[in-house]
């Protein structure tokens, strides 16, 4: 099997791309929405306007397997378009769980399944493990951000108020839920922006420029999501480490775990806020 190359990079090629992940802010920041329609349709658009009136190459083989920029964009506008159809405010109820997993899970696997089956490529795919075990960096770097997490997050959330932006969790059922739904949620974010968002980019561009596109995206959801105030000082660094672990282990299993840890510190930050005195680990 042929395996497909990287398109040239060009700077219409860029400002394609960063016109599609500029929506993330339009949709999850300033939250507008026809603006994120409208950079959507721009990006896309201007990907077909290049590829359409790039020349003819001598060699179709060569040609064949240098992917789409237009259709890689557009699987990443889907699924935007997806998560933008509901609001992000975290709520624990059974509708709001419900519509969650609905649009969250939609915006992973329709443009997974479009690229699959319509487009008939490998583009999106989700690598589990690696073939190589965890080193000590590895187990080294789950450990710091654990401690990390522990020292940083208690701080951010309870000095600029933005635990708030969770719902108040002051019974055993509401604390459950609140663990289910950050769970499931950081489990998303990597299945997302990492093995769609970043993974279709990267089939176009550098790896730190797309790691800084996806980051765009990523950000942007996080915010709308409660990580606001100082929060991109912690989720802007995040996003692109999780990009660059990526790069490293090729293991989803790893960033995952990453980023459940990370949540881990969230949830147990969120219940000390809202019921002190009831996890006494926290410094503040």
């Amino acid at each position: 099997m042929i395996a497909a190359q990287r398109t040239p990079v060009t700077a219409t090629a860029v400002v394609s791309a960063l016109l599609v992940c500029a929506a993330a802010p339009a949709f999850f920041v300033v939250q507008i929405p026809w603006l994120g329609w409208a950079l959507l349709v721009l990006g896309v658009a201007s990907a077909w306007l290049i590829e359409r009136g790039r020349p003819v190459e001598r060699d179709a083989a060569e040609t064949s397997r240098q992917p789409s920029l237009t259709r890689d964009l557009s699987l990443i506008a889907i699924g935007m378009l997806i998560v933008s159809v509901i609001p992000l405010a975290a709520e624990l109820d059974n509708l709001a769980m419900l519509r969650f997993t609905l649009a969250l899970g939609g915006a992973v696997a329709v443009p997974y399944v479009v690229s699959r089956f319509v487009f008939r490529d490998r583009a999106i795919s989700f690598p589990w493990r690696a073939h190589r075990r965890w080193g000590r960096l590895q187990w080294g770097w789950l450990v710091a951000v654990l401690v990390l997490g522990w020292l940083i997050l208690p701080f951010y959330f309870i000095t600029s108020g933005v635990y708030q932006n969770w719902p108040v969790v002051d019974s055993p059922d509401l604390i459950a839920r609140l663990f289910v739904g950050v769970g499931a949620v950081g489990i998303w974010d990597e299945l997302f922006f990492i093995c769609t968002v970043f993974a279709l980019l990267r089939r176009h561009f550098p790896d730190a420029l797309a790691n800084v596109l996806q980051m765009i995206v990523f950000v942007s959801f996080l915010w709308e999501l409660g990580y606001r105030e100082w929060g991109p000082l912690l989720t802007i660094p995040f996003a692109l480490l999780q990009g660059f672990i990526f790069m490293r282990t090729h293991s989803l299993a790893y960033v995952v775990t990453v980023h459940l840890l990370f949540d881990a510190v969230v949830f147990g930050v969120l219940v000390h806020a809202h019921n002190p005195g009831l996890l006494p680990i926290f410094l503040i």
